[in-house]
């Protein structure tokens, strides 16, 4: 996914939640990780708890019993490692296409910061192990598919457990597939024999689904000022106003995304050439089509929608997901695992892609339509009928849109009882997870065909001269190799490289050179 490089760094993990900021350096940029003193008091207060209550004859949930719709059987003490490891075992039966590596590494730390608690109950040698895999670059091998979302990401979270006692496929830091043994002896570290409690507490949570989320809301975050950035560019080379953007029309209806946006097409066509040639009262355009003049309430409603969704992430990376939980000396049951809060934004987050690519490729399909761009040659092509110039390049926006479309559409509605009737609701925040990178993955590209068209319409614009924000970013476009109009030439490879550029944030990078921080 979209990732740009920053020196690795070591994420201390403690009783409180991990940042942001901490999970995107463990998962996209290898940070290091270690367990904080007050973790470790934690994780042995707790232990101790369990080990109270391994040592009882009366059974309890998760420590002495069967699980799920098998909980009513107690385990006799001699069973209860290999009741452990079965566990892992059986519930490490996901299939499909190997998960991404930043999301499994996403996913060890939340489940290590939510060990890190107190409340689940493992022993400090156990999370300290998972910790190690992370400082090592040790990833388990995930699989696509085995997540209902309740219960937790029970059969990605499983297969990471696997490897802590030494069994299954694992990467290591160079991303060479080996046995998890292989992998941890090379590294000088031991697997551990799970006791009591710890193969459940290991595999127990939303971890996968949360860790999505987190590193979603980092990549629309940039996308989102880069959508103000292609759609500036549009404006401009459309021949637009940028009077509808003025702060005093957006305060009489204050949403606080719409606000953020309209400012930021302000600063971008500052100081335009194009704009101040039309500008004035000989312009006899009445109004811009919605596509431009919409841009801040479309790009606004969708910052609101991620400000909600970062806030639900949040209270999630302050939780500890477990069940059963050690709470106040004793081990109660509950239903925290349920992955409903963090489907339903997960879900929102796909809609609000599919509608800011919607509205990109709007604004693209208006450079091609010789009766609606202003004067500009039909496609932006050199020699109309000879050439096709970006005809196709928009039916890929278009084909692209309508995917993401299809992935706006919720995964959280739907529910699939499991486990003879006992996890009778689940959440399918997991597959809202999966969805949702496709989608974020789809806005990169529309986004990049829209800054690569509005780049060719603005040079044809000549002699106007466009903004020095996006000025700055044909510039970029340009010294990557992207070549301005001209004869037809094989686009693929430009539209790949646009790609790359946004994935990568250097157009935002290349408009933020000139004006600043863009909110």
């Amino acid at each position: 996914m979209i990732n740009v490089a920053r020196p690795a760094a070591t994420v201390s993990v403690g009783t409180g939640p991990v940042s942001f900021e901490d999970v995107v350096a463990v998962a996209r940029h290898g940070a290091a990780v270690t367990l904080s003193d007050d973790a470790l008091t934690a994780l042995g207060a707790a232990r101790l708890v369990i080990d109270e209550l391994a040592g009882a004859t009366v059974p309890a949930y998760g420590v002495s019993t069967g699980f799920g719709a098998l909980a009513t059987r107690h385990i006799a003490p001699e069973l209860r490692a290999q009741l452990q490891r079965s566990l892992v075992r059986s519930h490490a039966a996901g299939s499909g296409p190997e998960v991404e590596r930043e999301v499994v590494r996403a996913l060890m730390l939340l489940r290590l910061s939510t060990l890190a608690t107190g409340h689940t109950g493992v022993r400090p040698q156990t999370a300290q192990l998972l910790a190690d895999l992370l400082t090592h670059g040790i990833t388990p091998v995930v699989r696509e598919y085995g997540s209902l979302g309740c219960s937790g990401d029970l059969a990605p979270l499983s297969h990471c457990a696997l490897a802590l006692m030494g069994e299954g496929e694992v990467r290591d830091a160079a991303g060479t597939l080996m046995p998890a043994a292989e992998a941890l002896s090379a590294a000088g570290l031991a697997p551990v024999e799970f006791v009591e409690k710890e193969g459940l507490a290991l595999i127990n949570g939303t971890d996968g689904m949360l860790g999505m989320l987190v590193l979603a809301l980092e990549d629309l975050r940039m996308l989102l000022a880069t959508a103000d950035i292609a759609a500036a560019m549009s404006v401009e080379g459309q021949l637009g106003t940028d009077r509808v953007f003025a702060p005093e029309l957006q305060a009489i209806r204050p949403h606080p995304g719409q606000a953020l946006s309209a400012a930021n097409l302000v600063t971008l066509l500052r100081d335009s050439g194009v704009v101040a040639s039309h500008r004035g009262p000989d312009c006899n355009r009445v109004q811009d089509a919605y596509s431009l003049r919409c841009s801040p309430q479309v790009h606004g409603a969708a910052r609101d929608t991620m400000a909600h969704a970062a806030t639900v992430a949040g209270r999630e990376l302050a939780s500890a997901v477990d069940n059963p939980v050690v709470i106040d000396g004793r081990v109660e049951s509950n239903g925290n695992f349920h992955g409903a809060p963090v489907a339903y934004v997960l879900d929102f987050l796909a809609i609000i892609a599919a509608d800011v690519a919607s509205i990109s490729e709007r604004r693209t399909d208006r450079f091609l339509d010789k009766a609606r761009n202003h004067g500009l040659p039909p496609f932006l092509a050199d020699d109309p009928g000879v050439d096709s110039g970006h005809m196709i390049a928009q039916y890929t926006q278009a084909a692209i849109v309508s995917e993401l479309k299809r992935l706006a559409a919720p995964a959280s509605v739907d529910s699939i009882p499991s486990s003879a009737m006992q996890e009778d609701h689940v959440s399918m925040g997991w597959s809202a997870a999966r969805k949702l990178r496709k989608s974020v993955d789809g806005l990169t590209r529309v986004l990049a065909i829209e800054v690569l068209t509005a780049a060719r319409a603005l040079d044809l614009r000549a002699p106007l001269e466009p903004s020095p924000a996006t000025g700055a970013v044909i510039r970029r476009l340009r010294e990557a190799g992207i070549q301005g109009p001209g004869v037809d030439r094989w686009l693929s490879p430009e539209i790949e490289a646009a790609v790359a550029l946004v994935a990568e944030g250097a157009v935002l990078a290349a408009a933020e050179s000139v004006v600043g921080t863009l909110a």
